[in-house]
């Protein structure tokens, strides 16, 4: 099945019911036995690590949540790529991301309340190949900026609620 069938099957589910287009996600986190800093997550019916390097007292067996985040853009970002280029009938070839954040350890650890303990700065870098005419990849790299869902987790505040059970 092509992307441009996975799109149209989508909208024609979506006019049908407006209800088809909510969806949910679900992950869970636990720490691994006998560690400090590895988390063993369940996505589906998939396993991932995390994990922190030895300079925050991690074992370097695995990314960290902050690695996860930018690799999770960056993997939004190809992906949404391709979504959108199938939609607007732009030709590509390839996609390559490169995704770069710099955060400051002050915030995380405490030292400085008023330090973020965030990005202060994520910058996106984007190479796109194929034969068409460079005002189209920047159409497509302006469909892509509007509506990539974890672009969007980073440039607005998200709702989250924590509770302790």
């Amino acid at each position: 099945m092509s992307l441009t069938d996975v799109i149209d099957g989508t909208h024609e589910a979506v006019k049908a019911d407006p209800r088809n287009a909510a969806v949910s996600f679900s992950v869970q986190h636990a720490l691994a036995a006998g560690t400090k800093t590895v988390v063993d997550v369940r996505v589906r019916d998939h396993q991932l690590t995390v994990d922190e390097p030895p300079a925050l007292g991690g074992t370097d067996s695995a990314a960290n949540p902050v690695e996860y985040a930018l690799a999770s853009l960056g993997s939004c970002q190809v992906i949404t790529y391709q979504f959108w280029a199938a939609r607007l009938g732009i030709q590509l070839d390839a996609v390559r991301v490169q995704v770069d954040g710099d955060l400051d350890l002050h915030g995380f650890f405490g030292f400085d309340e008023a330090t973020r303990p965030g990005f202060r700065d994520v910058r996106v870098s984007v190479e796109l190949e194929g034969p068409a005419p460079a005002e189209r990849y920047e159409e497509l790299r302006r469909a892509v900026d509007e509506h990539c869902p974890v672009l969007d987790l980073f440039r607005h505040e998200t709702p989250v609620s924590t509770k302790i059970g």
